[in-house]
């Protein structure tokens, strides 16, 4: 190859975009999804004294990586997790008192 034309390369080629998989890994049958993360959940708990806010309290600081906030005037709890809502929904339930999910914030 003379000096003066330096290096040549073959074309260029884009290199083939894989799909997400969705999935980090299986192992014994359990599915680690690639996709969660943490979501602030709003629950109306029907709480009328302390003592109501202190149950969910309890129960609510049993469950790791777990944030919350409780507004009893409003009757309201805030719930910070990568959870389902279902699981949340009757992990509440437990105190006794009757739960409503409103939604992510």
């Amino acid at each position: 190859m003379p000096a003066d034309q330096g290096v040549q390369h073959g074309p260029l080629r884009a290199a083939k975009q894989r799909e997400p998989q969705g999935k980090l890994f299986t192992f014994r049958g359990m599915e680690e999804t690639l996709y969660s993360y943490i979501q602030k959940h709003e629950f109306e708990v029907a709480m009328t004294c302390e003592g109501c806010s202190g149950a969910v309290t309890r129960i609510l600081t049993k469950l790791p990586d777990v944030k919350f906030e409780i507004d009893l005037p409003k009757k309201l709890v805030w719930i910070e997790s990568d959870r389902d809502v279902e699981s949340l929904t009757d992990t509440l339930k437990k105190c006794g008192k009757e739960v409503k999910y409103n939604g992510t914030k």
